[in-house]
């Protein structure tokens, strides 16, 4: 600008010169020689009298400040351009700032004060540099703190966004602005809050790392306050208020009655189960709510919805009655049946021994699931106590009522093992039909301890069936009755006395096992182990046994190796005594001839003495 006026002071000397010359008459070319002004001429400067710049030094001193670099000072707006603002400091040039300085004051106008930092007097090119941040900076923090503790409200210009929060321009300050203090109510969308100008209150000032925190929350705080007192000593147990949605919670719902917040339970949001309370409300959604309790402060207020509507049991339908065939929806499930909702808000409970003829008991889960459509009958139905229970296995005939023709006492069937116990295995012949058998009447030849030896869970057995109970719906069965018993042939085969051909398998303290065969294993007692020289068989030796015990009911069988020879010994001996007691009958019946032979020889001696005599 200085340059600016110097050209024109010379476009002005030079135009009055010329016109001078113009106007003058001629002179003598000496005098005009001697009279000429050789400094306007080379310099195009009229030189002022020294009286003359002394004036102007007093003019100047007088009209305008004495600026200093790095130093503050106010101007004003005296232009305003698309980019720039023209600030006049009542210096000897204006200065031009950016209006990005300006941002956090879009409201910028000719004639408004604003303070700028003298950064350079005077350029290259003559031009005075100012700075209008830079100014609010160093002023920034007298302002802040005075703020603070004047709790005054400032103005600021949010700037963007950041974790957990605004960022805030407060005087040239860059302040953070927690998302906790923007409202009294959450914000779901701080983007709405950028590059807006609003009013903040200075809660917070940390001097050693220079961070400011505001909230536009405070402001707001101290009206609602009371407005919240107001509302809280009118609350009465019973009123009903209406309200907005404030958030949504899994447990309920808080409700904003005006500056005090209240809380829905899920529970208390209607008469049907829900899963989540935004099945039923939304945000900022109004209602009316009824106030069912406070404690003593009245600080926490619980509040209910479906208090509002006539509870769904005084509505039910009279003409609902045990015996009757109802539909609903599956809500609940338990370990122990499940939850039907027969209409909104009544619910009706199947249990799990309900839902089949099974004596078997599984899960609820093995029959429905939740959202299942199903029918079922009413089996109770208590209106003053607000309980049903339900049905579903009388919608099907009851497989018990023809159970002694479908499964008489020695029919064979298949059936599916579906449970073991201690003492036997349980098999489903079909729904609703169990039966037991007993572990000793899996198998007529194999010992077993526990069923899961024999069989699986899930496998299909042929049964027979043994004994029917009726009245206990019970039925006995039989796995080993479905085939013959081998031991009846092995009572024959095996028989007492009977000598078999074996290998002792094992060697143990009273004794010694042979196998005969898969289902005959044989006991041979220690003293029935000795051989015919004495000595005693070992593991492994391979042998004749003799059977000297066979118990077809209790599967024992005993052999004997010893008894094989000593049997044989006794027939020696018995045979020796024969033929001794023979050798003995012998020789007595031939002395015994003799003897005959000689008396009748002398019988006849003596008869023919006699006719000599004669």
């Amino acid at each position: 600008m200085a340059e600016e006026k110097t050209n024109v002071e010379v476009a002005e000397t030079t135009e009055a010169t010329q016109q001078a010359a113009v106007e003058t008459p001629q002179q003598d070319p000496q005098e005009f020689l001697e009279n000429f002004n050789w400094e306007k001429y080379e310099q195009g400067i009229e030189r002022v009298d020294d009286s003359k710049l002394k004036e102007f030094e007093k003019l100047v001193a007088e009209n305008f400040v004495d600026t200093a670099d790095a130093e503050v000072v106010e101007g004003k707006v005296v232009y305003i351009t698309d980019r720039e603002a023209i600030i006049d400091i009542n210096a000897k040039s204006e200065g031009v700032i950016s209006l990005n300085e300006f941002r956090y004051n879009p409201g910028l106008k000719v004639g408004d004060k604003v303070e700028v930092l003298i950064d350079i007097r005077e350029d290259k090119s003559g031009q005075l540099v100012l700075s209008h941040r830079k100014a609010r900076t160093i002023m920034a923090w007298d302002r802040v703190n005075a703020a603070h503790d004047k709790e005054e409200i400032v103005s600021g210009f949010v700037k963007c966004r950041t974790k957990g929060g605004m960022i805030v321009d407060v005087f040239g300050i860059e302040a953070f602005l927690p998302g906790s203090q923007i409202d009294v109510k959450p914000i779901r969308d701080y983007d709405q809050y950028v590059n807006k100008t609003m009013e903040f209150k200075v809660v917070k000032i940390n001097h050693e790392f220079k961070n400011v925190v505001v909230s536009h929350k405070a402001l707001i705080e101290a009206d609602i306050e009371e407005q919240k007192k107001e509302i809280i000593s009118q609350l009465e147990k019973g009123q009903v208020l209406e309200g907005v949605v404030k958030n949504i919670t899994s447990y309920g719902v808080f409700i904003d009655l005006g500056g005090v917040d209240g809380l829905v339970h899920i529970t208390d949001l209607s008469w049907s189960r829900i899963n989540h309370p935004n099945e039923v409300v939304e945000l900022d959604q109004k209602l009316n709510v009824v106030i069912l309790d406070f404690d003593e402060n009245k600080s926490r207020i619980q509040l209910g919805l479906k208090q509002l509507e006539k509870h769904p049991w005084e509505a039910l339908s009279d003409e609902i009655k045990i015996g009757d065939k109802v539909k609903g929806k599956v809500v609940v499930i338990a370990d122990y049946g499940a939850f039907i909702e027969v209409v909104e808000g009544v619910e009706g409970l199947i249990h799990v021994s309900e839902m089949s003829w099974s004596t078997h008991l599984r899960s609820a889960q093995d029959f429905v699931k939740v959202g299942d459509e199903v029918e079922a009958i009413v089996l109770t139905l208590d209106r003053e106590d607000r309980k049903m229970s339900l049905g579903i296995k009388q919608l099907t005939p009851d497989p018990w009522t023809d159970i002694t023709t479908k499964y008489p006492v020695g029919s064979k069937h298949k059936g599916i093992v579906r449970n073991f116990t201690n003492f036997g295995v349980f098999v489903e012949l079909e729904e609703g039909i169990d039966g037991l058998i007993y572990i000793s009447d899996l198998s007529w030849t194999k010992k077993i301890k526990h069923p899961s030896e024999f069989t699986n869970v899930g496998d299909t057995l042929e049964v027979e069936v043994l004994e029917l109970d009726v009245d206990g719906r019970k039925l006995s069965l039989g796995h080993k009755q479905t085939t013959e018993n081998p031991w009846d042939k092995y009572e024959t085969d095996f028989a007492l006395g009977t000598v078999h051909k074996a290998t002792i398998s094992d060697v143990v303290d009273k004794g010694a096992t042979i196998e005969f065969n898969e289902d005959i294993t044989a006991f041979i007692p220690q003293r029935h182990l000795e051989k015919e020289d004495g000595k005693k068989l070992g593991k492994g030796d391979e042998a004749e046994f003799k059977i000297i015990e066979f118990n077809k009911d209790f599967k024992r069988v005993v052999a004997s190796h010893t008894a094989i020879f000593r049997e044989e010994e006794q027939r020696n001996v018995k045979a020796a005594v024969k033929r001794q007691t023979a050798s003995k009958e012998e020789a007595k019946t031939t002395l015994g001839d003799s003897n005959d032979a000689l008396q009748a020889l002398k019988e006849k001696m003596e008869a023919a003495d006699s006719k000599k005599k004669k």
